[in-house]
């Protein structure tokens, strides 16, 4: 047991010194992290590193950075941050009319998809800009504070 802590905290150790010594500013570097989570937040499998790359494109942030920071929404952390974005979005759009199972049916199936689905990403969309501004600007002071290897 006492190996396998020791293997997993040199491995810890080697992700957080790859983060150092990525290539770039330390403005590059936050920008990529911070595009990374915002694109995490987005409940779209599959898409969410190349979404990364493309924001992190137009933002002249760090590509690997940008990769890595997606890893905000894991297996482990699916469900409470889509259920938490859910939330936000039905905070502001208001509740979801007929949330009764008994009202649901094969007619106002798809409706209710769409109103799920305007709740989660316009809270994806609020709860991942207000994450990738808080941890780029935590990225940025730390980065800066030091600089990367290369």
């Amino acid at each position: 047991m006492q190996r396998l802590l020791q293997t997993n905290r040199e491995r810890l150790r080697r992700g957080l010194q790859w983060l150092w010594e990525q290539e770039g500013t330390p403005g590059q570097r936050a920008r990529g992290l911070a595009a990374g989570v915002f694109c995490g937040c987005f409940p779209f499998f599959g898409l969410q590193i190349v979404l990364s790359i493309g924001v992190a494109s137009l933002t002249r942030g760090n590509h690997l950075l940008a990769a890595a920071g997606t890893l905000v929404s894991n297996p482990i952390t699916y469900v409470p941050l889509y259920w938490f974005n859910f939330v936000v979005g039905s905070r502001l759009l208001g509740p979801l009319a007929g949330t009764d199972l008994d009202d649901v049916n094969r007619s106002n199936l798809w409706d209710q998809g769409w109103d799920v689905l305007q709740r989660l990403l316009l809270g994806s969309t609020l709860v991942g800009g207000l994450m990738a501004l808080l941890l780029g600007l935590l990225a940025y002071l730390l980065f800066q504070r030091r600089p990367s290897i290369s």
